[in-house]
């Protein structure tokens, strides 16, 4: 089954996810908060926001979403402790988490895979990088 579909949109060609989600975003930025926010629900997902790591998990406890996309970089609880707490739950193991974050060195990359992440997307966010990391998560 293919699950990736191009599509021709104003001359720009885009990668477009076939099935809608529920996706925890989890950023202290409003700025990087609203563009992945704007990037996941053009494509028909449902937003779900934390503004912390503690929050994060908190929120992932109460709603189970399909997937998680989780700064680094936050006051209180990082983005790799909330990962890890996340991996480490009976609750929350199985959702899938992408790290979204300034980090760029390999050791960031590798360390967010020793936490339970399944993917490591570098900002600023390129959509169809994102894209691709999603698809080869949930679809394998």
């Amino acid at each position: 089954m293919d699950v990736m579909e191009f599509e021709k949109v104003s001359n720009d060609w885009t990668l477009e996810i076939k099935f809608k989600m529920r996706v925890l975003i989890v950023d202290d930025s409003p700025t990087e908060m609203h563009i992945l926010s704007n990037m996941m629900e053009k494509l028909g997902h449902a937003v779900i926001t934390a503004e912390n790591g503690e929050m994060g998990i908190n929120t992932a406890k109460e709603i189970k979403p399909d997937l998680i996309l989780m700064d680094v970089v936050m006051p209180g609880i990082n983005g790799f402790q909330a990962t890890r707490q996340l991996h480490k739950n009976e609750k929350t193991k199985d959702i899938p988490i992408i790290i979204v974050s300034t980090k760029n060195q390999v050791t960031d990359k590798m360390w967010g895979q020793r936490q339970g992440a399944r993917g490591y997307v570098t900002k600023p966010v390129e959509e169809t990088e994102l894209l691709e990391v999603i698809n080869t998560i949930t679809h394998g």
